[in-house]
């Protein structure tokens, strides 16, 4: 009825389309109550930026734009109930990203002259980009996922979606239309990487295309709804240049870090929610040689090592009958049959850091993970705990020793109380005295004070050491000159 498109099978006015995700409701609903979709107001002058937008400084992200009227949400449903009917899926789905963009367009363009809806240029461009986006991409999220100042996204329920820009939480104006709306979404997105989340199984670890990190909480685990966090990756990589610009790390301190990676020192990075840890691991990872072969492994693929020599393995969860699941213990086990030179795992959890450790204190040099923990010696400490997770039953001081033998450098990444994300301590250990694992530090972050808008004002500090415990090795590489200009470097900054 709507928009032939000659044989590529659309105008097809009777076909049967499997539902969509953002189908509107019936129209019986929408007699007896008009449906209101929650939905972002989008001021339409800037519309077309958020496809590629510009930084927004918190406050002004942060101000509420006037909502949407229901006539406009009602133009809506009866726009897309007409595109369902008219659209032939199969077709589509036939089509590339943006080929299919531009056939919806065409067509809601052609339902809108045929149903002689009063609308201007720019609320005709916003409405068709809303159904672009139900139809193809993830709704309500794009303009979200469109910006690349945003580090996460938190959906609570339908109503309500909060954003972190520069280090700041506030609600942005994102809104959807129900929790069936959210759910579609969230669905839409695991099934991506072959998962599922619903009531039988209502949590779900997922990441998007370009490596973010998605969680979903499903009721009736979540009560007020969906609950959606995503983790956005930055279009562009970090590296250490930009970190030292960012004050994350100073430049001594940055090729004090080089070295540490290049000289395959044994490292594990601690830190806390959010504090950047796999963001510094994918710094590190660039000073890998090239010739190595790298073996990673995740529970959610994240790491965008740069290396031509990588394998990349993910954990799996049971399916629906309890079974087939594979675990990150089964992961390091099997990758050390698979010849690796390094072995990087995302995040260290439970009793397969202990498989880990082995690795490293096997001929495994230059090993790499991240786990949580507030300080280096919270982070030993928890190490010792996850071991006995696994039911080892082995002496303290044995667990301790192991520990010293494989772990050469902790370096703990922390996010700070204005938002901040700052390498605090770098960390080598030492060996043991005693039942006592000594470490020392190279250089640690302290903080002054704070300026008038409530940042904190602070400087990494040497620590005095000028032959760290890993010289012999950095010799071995041929690396200590620029180790023993690092070190220098950091005491002169300190005098």
């Amino acid at each position: 009825m709507f928009g032939k498109r000659g044989n590529e099978g659309f105008g097809k006015s009777g076909s049967v389309a499997p539902p969509l995700p953002a189908a509107p409701a019936p129209a019986a609903a929408r007699s007896a109550a008009p449906e209101v979709l929650a939905e972002p107001v989008r001021d339409p002058v800037t519309q077309r930026q958020q496809v590629s937008p510009p930084p927004l400084a918190p406050q002004s992200a942060a101000r509420k734009r006037p909502a949407r009227t229901e006539l406009y949400y009602d133009t809506k449903s009866q726009v897309f109930s007409a595109l369902i009917d008219t659209i032939d899926l199969s077709q589509l789905a036939k089509l590339d990203a943006e080929s299919a963009r531009e056939e919806i367009r065409d067509i809601v363009n052609d339902i809108i002259t045929i149903k002689n809806f009063a609308m201007s240029i720019s609320e005709q461009e916003e409405l068709l980009e809303d159904i672009c986006n139900d139809v193809l991409g993830y709704g309500p999220l794009e303009p979200l996922l469109a910006r690349d100042d945003i580090s996460d996204i938190m959906v609570n329920g339908a109503g309500q979606t909060f954003i972190e820009v520069a280090g700041k939480t506030i609600e942005s104006e994102i809104r959807f239309r129900d929790n069936s709306q959210l759910l579609s979404i969230c669905q839409r997105i695991v099934s991506q990487v072959g998962r599922r989340v619903d009531e039988s199984s209502p949590i779900c670890d997922a990441r998007l295309p370009d490596g973010s990190r998605v969680n979903v909480i499903a009721p009736p685990l979540a009560i007020d709804g969906p609950a959606l966090t995503i983790r956005k990756f930055k279009k562009d990589k970090l590296n250490l240049d930009q970190l030292v610009k960012f004050g994350a790390i100073t430049p001594e301190g940055a090729v004090l870090l080089q070295v540490i990676g290049r000289v395959r020192c044994n490292i594990v990075i601690s830190g806390g929610t959010g504090s950047g840890k796999t963001t510094l691991l994918n710094c590190l990872t660039n000073y890998i040689d090239k010739e190595e072969r790298v073996i990673t492994c995740e529970d959610t693929a994240e790491l965008q090592l740069q290396q031509p020599h990588v394998v990349r393995l993910e954990t799996r969860p049971p399916n629906i009958e309890g079974e087939g699941e594979i675990t990150m213990r089964d992961l390091v086990k099997n990758c050390l049959r698979m010849r690796p030179e390094r072995i990087i795992v995302g995040e260290v959890r439970g009793p397969e850091v202990f498989d880990l450790l082995q690795a490293m204190n096997t001929g495994h040099d230059g090993s790499m993970g991240t786990i949580h923990a507030n300080t280096p010696r919270e982070c030993l400490s928890r190490m010792e705990s996850m071991i006995a997770m696994g039911g080892y039953s082995l002496p303290a001081k044995t667990v301790r020793e192991i520990i010293t033998g494989s772990i050469d450098v902790i370096i703990q990444a922390a996010r700070l109380r204005d938002g901040s994300r700052r390498i605090t301590q770098i960390t080598e250990v030492v060996g043991m005295e005693g039942d006592v694992i000594i470490t020392q530090d190279l250089m640690r972050y302290e903080i002054d004070g704070e300026d008038a808008n409530g940042r904190l004002i602070g400087k990494h500090m040497s620590t005095g050491i000028v032959k760290p415990h890993f010289w012999d090795r950095a010799r071995y590489y041929n690396e200590e000159k620029r180790l023993s200009a690092a070190l220098d470097a950091m005491e002169k900054t300190k005098s």
